[in-house]
């Protein structure tokens, strides 16, 4: 089965992606792992179909509306998807315990698992938002930038809760660490 433009795909080393544009022996699929697109062959037997649309008559041609319409579709579409983000080992199994200052008030504890993914959906939408602005047909470059400034400050912001990432990479990371 030849796939379409738009269908969503697995790869076991790019992890889920989107076909973007078709060639003659290969698919052009953009990766949210890298956030770039690559090009890979139809006859490769590790793709795992997630959503396939049916190839049109119009095969290979793309024209940038179609992109752009696409890329759109992609990033609503995918804000529910959150990426498979490992908790440092420590805190598994933990609980996030608020206490209160009046006495007689009751603490909450809350599995430290869910307080994490909530995090990393924090995280996950803020790229979202990012790429919408960068996308944004509108705002000007110097309106774009201004935007980024915020975004990079609310990164900063957010470095506090890096203790519980088990990888680096997955990190929050603000001005100060390009």
């Amino acid at each position: 089965m030849e796939l379409g433009i738009g269908s969503r795909i697995e790869h076991p080393n790019f992890g889920r992606g989107v076909i973007v544009d078709i060639g003659t022996d290969f698919y052009n699929i953009w990766f949210k792992s890298s956030n770039a697109v690559r090009s890979i062959g139809k006859n490769f037997e590790g793709l795992r179909i997630l959503s396939a649309n049916e190839n049109s008559e119009t095969t290979g041609v793309v024209n940038m509306a179609d992109l752009e319409f696409m890329l759109h579709k992609v990033l609503n579409d995918r804000t529910d998807i959150t990426e498979k983000v490992a908790l440092a080992h420590k805190w598994e199994g933990g609980t996030l315990l608020l206490k209160p200052f009046e006495e007689g008030m009751q603490a909450k504890e809350i599995p430290i698992e869910t307080f994490f993914h909530k995090i990393v959906m924090v995280r996950d939408r803020i790229r979202v938002m990012e790429q919408q602005i960068n996308a944004h047909k509108v705002l000007t470059d110097a309106e774009k930038v201004d935007l980024q400034q915020y975004i990079t400050r609310i990164y900063g912001s957010l470095t506090t809760f890096n203790v519980l990432f088990k990888n680096t990479s997955d990190a929050f990371k603000g001005a100060g660490k390009e």
